[in-house]
């Protein structure tokens, strides 16, 4: 009765895979596949590409990265080439006509007139009476005070100049930061009309430079990667051998590390049980009771009652008891799921150039992240500058019949206006045209292009590696019959017969992933309205879609591997890997937990190893070294640290997923090998010595004698 329920319930999940005898590892004559997914992946790149032209043209993004002046133009740059620094004429306008946050997004365009200058100001300096009657000349250019606006005649009365703002009547000393020259924090005010020497303009200086003054804190991390970076390297080259070293070795310690690994988590349950245990004595003797406590939202109040503490240990039991079951009645399966682990560390072995296809992955994910990131810099600078008329006092005599706020032309200033301090100033970008109109659905395909083509290059990546190991598992006598250059045969046959099916598949992903972010956007533009209930429904979606996430990731990952080995569309291979995977179920989540677990304690040797070696290093706390291993002096001796230990991430990782990506390939084979053959002499096992061992099975004859056509 049994075994007629397991056929059923095989049955449920496709019928086992009939024996091929023409079938020998990757299939080398097929098709294209989702050729109309194909086509749509092309003309969207195509359109991709189109959106990058328009937002080139169309874009300028000189006004993220240099300042302007009053006429818009740009400081540091063409007429302006050697006057790198903007300069503000009163800049305690910025602060008293709006809040530091307005300035910043406004692009730090304050209401006083802006000069674009070589320098800062270095020592304070105010306009005195006696100098009203002078030239502007007398009091500026020869002094050396080149901070009136361009075209102001040297023969200018000083009163004139300042009554029009065409000149400071005060300078402050001033540091340049973010290429605007910002006044000191400590600096003594001067007595201006409308500015108080009270404490909130020295606090609101303070603001602003704290928040926008990065200059020195740049400078400073640039010294420390520059007496560093050598050293950086060499970290980084450690995480590279250590994580090399840990995927060869573990053809010869796998079997040991997993055990420990297994028997750690088993001490660690177990510590957890005694700790709750003695907590749940003392309280319980005690007489602390939730009962006295009541309900509260402090969740810390709930450590000083015993039944936390007995709830806590019976659910660590409960772990601990279900650890030890699946030890007893699954050992079998774990031995199996080891012997797939030392297999795929000798696949890698055999196949050392796929160990740095990752580096392939890595350059053409930053093309795209960069390419996205250029075009919607370009498309967000897009439109034609805008210049209107602006005084700093409408209500002044003269100023009654001016058209305030109206287009006007920057090359031709109102200088002899009557109106004091009259200017034709920038506004800003239009918002009109068709790409300007637009603009909002060109960043949403632009958003969208970014996430396809990510995913994509991922999955390219997968199919590819995929591809290379199958070719590892069929070949009948390893290494002899492994073909010739597998990663660049894989490569060339996924870009060639299957670009459609890998960008139907990061479609599917690419649309909950934006379904994901628009959730995201909602919840974030939501939270200070909602209700507990609102919340709640909020979580429940994003939870599902987050497993929904994950759910695609791994049929697509699979469904990788099988286009890989047979050649077909996607929605037949993830049918085929989905069908195969449930009917060895239990298989699937062993191996799965003990890769999970291995590549885990892996990542955290070497992350950790290059973290603890870089901070005795960079810290100075290992003597002895010599003068030419002595650690650079540094401002930020943490900053070297930080970056070897992420850099030290990154590299596991690319590397890990290497072999994570070479098991579930060789496991997926290795389940289709006990469907697909018997160990007769017509259909012997493609597996390892040490599988066939395992699982009680052999081939009638030995693999070394016996012949198979080609």
């Amino acid at each position: 009765m049994g075994g007629k329920q397991q056929d059923k319930d095989d049955e449920a999940y496709g019928k086992p895979v009939k024996y091929d005898p023409s079938f020998r590892g990757p299939i080398k004559n097929r098709s294209c596949t989702d050729v109309i997914c194909c086509l749509l992946f092309l003309l969207f790149i195509l359109g991709y590409i189109v959106v990058g032209i328009v937002a080139w043209l169309y874009g300028d993004p000189r006004q993220v990265l240099y300042p302007r002046n009053s006429t818009g133009a740009y400081c540091g740059m063409g007429e302006n080439k050697d006057k790198p620094y903007l300069l503000y004429f009163n800049i305690f306008s910025c602060i008293l006509s709006t809040n530091i946050i307005s300035v910043a997004e406004n692009g730090l365009q304050c209401p006083t007139p802006q000069v674009c200058v070589s320098s800062c100001p270095e020592a304070p300096w105010t306009v005195e009476k006696n100098q009203f009657s002078q030239t502007v000349g007398e009091v500026f250019y020869t002094k050396n005070r080149n901070f009136c606006l361009p075209g102001v005649p040297w023969n200018m009365m000083v009163i004139t100049s300042l009554q029009q703002e065409l000149c400071p009547s005060f300078l402050l000393p001033s540091a340049p930061a973010l290429g605007r020259c910002f006044p000191w924090t400590n600096v003594t005010l001067p007595a201006l009309p409308g500015i108080t020497n009270d404490t909130t303009i020295a606090q609101g200086i303070s603001g602003l430079i704290d928040s926008l003054n990065a200059r020195d804190i740049s400078v400073k991390i640039f010294e420390d990667f520059a007496q560093s970076w050598y050293w950086i390297l060499v970290a980084l080259g450690v995480a590279l051998v250590l994580s090399l070293l840990f995927i060869l070795l573990l053809r010869l310690v796998a079997g040991p590390l997993v055990l420990v690994l297994i028997l750690g988590v088993l001490g660690v349950l177990a510590y957890g049980i005694y700790y709750c245990w003695e907590e749940y004595r003392v309280l319980r003797d005690k007489g602390a009771s939730i009962s006295q406590l009541g309900f509260t939202t402090n969740l810390s109040a709930y450590r000083s009652v015993q039944e936390t503490w007995l709830a806590a240990l019976i659910v660590l039991a409960v772990l601990e008891a279900i650890l030890l079951l699946v030890l007893i009645f699954l050992r079998q399966r774990i031995r199996i799921a080891i012997a797939l682990l030392k297999e795929a560390s000798k696949a890698v072995g055999q196949m050392m150039s796929t160990m740095f296809y990752p580096l392939v992955t890595f350059v053409l994910l930053l093309i795209c992240i960069a390419y996205w990131a250029m075009t919607a810099l370009y498309l967000a600078t897009s439109g034609q500058p805008q210049y209107v008329l602006w005084a700093s006092n409408i209500s002044s005599p003269g100023c009654e019949k001016v058209p305030i706020n109206t287009s006007c032309d920057p090359m031709a200033q109102p200088v002899n206006s009557s109106c004091p301090g009259l200017m034709c100033v920038f506004q800003g970008y239009s918002s009109k045209g068709l790409v300007q109109r637009s603009l909002f659905n060109l960043q949403i395909y632009g958003v969208l292009g970014l996430f396809w083509t990510l995913n994509w290059v991922l999955a390219l990546g997968q199919c590819v590696l995929a591809g290379a190991f199958a070719s590892f598992y069929w070949a009948f006598h390893k290494p002899q019959d492994i073909p010739t250059f597998p990663l660049i045969a894989a490569f060339i046959r996924t870009l060639c017969y299957h670009t459609g099916s890998l960008a139907f598949g990061a479609l599917i992903l690419t649309l909950v992933q934006i379904a994901r972010v628009i959730l995201e956007y909602i919840d974030h533009k939501l939270r200070g309205v909602q209700n507990p209930v609102a919340r709640c429904i909020m979580c429940c979606f994003k939870c599902c879609l987050w497993c929904l996430e994950k759910f695609i990731k791994f049929l697509n990952r699979n469904a990788y591997i099988m286009i890989a080995i047979y050649g077909k569309n996607f929605c037949v291979s993830a049918k085929n890997a989905f069908t195969l995977l449930m009917r060895n179920i239990v298989r699937v989540v062993v191996l799965d937990k003990v890769t999970d677990l291995l590549l885990f304690f892996g990542k955290l040797l070497v992350v950790g190893g290059v973290g603890v070696l870089s901070f005795f290093f960079f810290s100075g706390r290992i003597q002895g070294l010599g003068r030419d291993f002595k650690s650079p002096h540094l401002n930020y001796y943490w900053l070297p640290i930080m970056t070897s230990i992420l850099g030290a991430y990154v590299i596991a990782s690319g590397f890990f997923s290497v072999f994570s990506m070479c098991v579930d390939t060789l496991f997926l084979c290795f389940l289709e090998d006990l469907e697909r053959n018997d160990g007769s002499l017509d259909r012997p096992y493609y597996m390892s010595k040490s599988l066939l061992k395992i699982l009680g099975k052999k081939n009638e004859a030995p693999p070394d004698k016996k012949k198979r056509k080609k």
